[in-house]
């Protein structure tokens, strides 16, 4: 695996909403989160964890999403306590000099900050972890490749709900976009980083 020239961390959505006993919760996220953890740690400073922040109410949702939010009327803004939006506290203690970028929808990169914030840092690379492998993750893999950048997702720090569909997008993630995403594992990002000296 080649080094890249200059390498960020983005971390999906590494919230309690997911990690606590709610109607999102996703069981998976303990398992990975030691492995993301090793790496938000290691590339702190080249880090942008995202959280998915819902609508204060129904009503304020866009378009269909007030369909999506109509099935779960508990994970509304006015009927969540606000430590639920935060991330773990693993990760929490590791901002800063990692950042934080909020997002109502899937795609981290429906503003333009993100992106905006990449550019800034010189990133041509992305090392993305989290969750969920089949939405959120896939969203925002599917905009940094639009973008242009190489994306590395490193297996053992991906989490989603279903086996089927966490598996069935680990297949398209290795056979459809090898020119532009390398398949890994924690333990290569950080031999990768230690030959590139970042």
């Amino acid at each position: 695996m080649r080094a890249p020239s200059t390498l960020a961390h983005i971390c999906v959505d590494m919230q309690n909403l997911f990690a606590f006993d709610t109607p999102w919760h996703a069981p998976w996220l303990g398992r990975v989160l030691p492995a993301i953890e090793e790496v938000a740690a290691r590339f702190a400073d080249r880090t942008i964890f995202t959280r998915f922040v819902p609508p204060r109410v129904i009503e304020a949702a866009v378009g269909h999403w007030k369909d999506y939010y109509a099935l779960w009327p508990d994970m509304v803004g006015e009927r969540l306590t606000p430590d639920l939006i935060d991330l773990v506290p693993s990760l929490r203690r590791l901002v800063p000099p990692a950042e934080v970028l909020d997002k109502p929808v899937y795609s981290p990169w429906w503003s333009g900050d993100l992106h905006r914030a990449l550019r800034a840092r010189g990133a041509s690379s992305v090392i993305i972890t989290g969750g969920e492998t089949d939405v959120c993750v896939l969203a925002t893999t599917l905009g940094a490749i639009d973008l242009g950048y190489h994306v590395y997702l490193p297996l053992d720090a991906l989490f989603g709900s279903a086996d089927p569909t966490h598996d069935a997008m680990l297949d398209i993630y290795r056979s459809r976009f090898q020119a532009q995403l390398t398949v890994t594992s924690v333990g290569e990002l950080i031999d990768l980083r230690q030959e590139a000296g970042l």
